[in-house]
């Protein structure tokens, strides 16, 4: 299959490989830009530190070493743990099921530090709020939207040469849709089969009316690229 894959770079390029990997043909182009705020972090002491995303890593390595880190899942974890944090604790792929990790692992009234993108889910945080935890948000980094459609994804759409786009995120997602409409392709992008990480992405799509071809049924990427032989 001919696959867009619009999610922002480290990711996109790890996805197309994969994809390659497979027998597809990969179209990475990435329709949002990962850039650090700069920031800061707020002052400690932290009693553990919480990763939503691998994004995050870069702008807190420094810092918590020696902290217990709950990633949200297997590639955040992985990038923090290259990043020589330790004790890395690997949640199950979502931020419900991270705050339950949390819960499991840690007693009400820690002080966690969440370091995590401009646009974060509610979760873990207000799971974690009720049961008595301190968290603390820190923004570590950006995903912004390019002004846009990438070249090569508006040619693509315009020759009719893909058959599906790969969702990772409800904002790239979303974004995908208005800059392929913004550039005249909005027929063409509706006409892709669109596959999804979790219903949480698909409803972005949906709220469109954009059919969604399939949701994995859990928020893991083997789930999702493997939807893409069914």
């Amino acid at each position: 299959m001919r696959v867009w894959v619009a999610r922002p770079e480290p990711g996109a390029g790890r996805t197309g490989a994969a994809l390659a990997g497979l027998g597809h043909a990969p179209l990475v182009a990435p329709v949002l830009a990962v850039r650090p705020t700069g920031a800061l972090p707020p002052e400690g002491p932290f009693d553990g530190l919480v990763l939503t995303s691998a994004n995050a890593v870069p702008a807190v390595a420094g810092i918590a070493r020696g902290l217990p880190v709950f990633a949200v899942g297997a590639r955040t974890a992985a990038a923090a743990a290259r990043a020589g944090l330790r004790p890395v604790i690997e949640g199950p792929g979502d931020g419900t099921g991270l705050a339950a990790r949390i819960r499991e692992t840690m007693p009400p009234g820690a002080r966690l530090l969440h370091a995590a993108g401009a646009e974060r889910k509610p979760e873990p945080a207000a799971s974690l709020a009720r049961a008595g935890f301190a968290v603390i948000a820190f923004v570590a980094y950006r995903a912004e939207p390019l002004p846009a459609l990438p070249a090569a994804a508006g040619a693509a759409l315009a020759a009719g040469a893909l058959d599906a786009a790969l969702h990772y995120s409800r904002r790239s997602a979303a974004t995908a849709l208005d800059l392929a409409e913004a550039a005249g392709h909005g027929g063409a992008f509706r006409a892709l089969r669109h596959y999804c990480l979790s219903g949480d992405v698909a409803r972005a799509l949906e709220a469109a009316a954009v059919p969604v071809h399939f949701v994995a049924a859990r928020p893991h990427e083997t789930d999702l690229l493997g939807g893409l032989v069914r």
